[in-house]
């Protein structure tokens, strides 16, 4: 089990130290940033008032696992950057109680009940994540990202958080 905090600077070290190329880089945190990730490039993303940024830790011993943010625009909230940084960590549900405990926040605190997230096609494991908390493909958009000469495709995926809440 995992609880979210909200992302302090005496966490960035461990997030910056996550990400070891610009591939990772780009599919963490999207064309804002640029590789080596630093200190001012979290400090100016995280000025955003409309971006609130959490640490995911584990419930047991408050170790770090992850990192997730939460954008809020156009009465819309937008999912992203969610990272679980320890490899050996993914594909065991963490990103799933982090998804469930990002929308439990919006509904408790926001007003927002349309949510979505990009996610690249060739992150299956993130897809079926998302597929199973309750997000759907959205087919009418889509985002292309020029990473090292290639072209990457990004799917954005939607969630209605009344239907969520109802069906959980």
């Amino acid at each position: 089990m995992i609880f979210l905090e909200k992302f302090q600077k005496q966490f960035y070290s461990e997030l910056i130290d996550s990400i070891k190329s610009a591939k990772e880089l780009m599919q963490f945190g999207g064309p804002e940033f640029t590789f080596p990730l630093t200190e001012e490039q979290v400090d100016k993303t995280l000025s955003d008032k409309n971006r609130i940024a959490f640490r995911a830790a584990n419930l047991s011993d408050g170790a770090t696992i992850g990192h997730c943010e939460i954008y809020f625009k156009d009465d819309s909230a937008k999912l992203g950057r969610i990272l679980i940084m320890d490899v050996n960590q993914r594909g065991k549900g963490i990103g799933e109680q982090m998804v469930i405990l990002l929308l439990e926040f919006i509904l408790k605190n926001r007003k927002e009940r349309s949510v979505e997230l990009n996610v690249f096609d060739f992150n299956i494991g993130a897809i079926k994540c998302y597929e199973k908390v309750g997000f759907t493909i959205n087919p009418d958009k889509k985002l292309l990202r020029e990473v090292d000469g290639e072209i990457w495709t990004a799917l954005n995926m939607v969630l209605h958080l009344e239907d969520w809440k109802n069906k959980n």
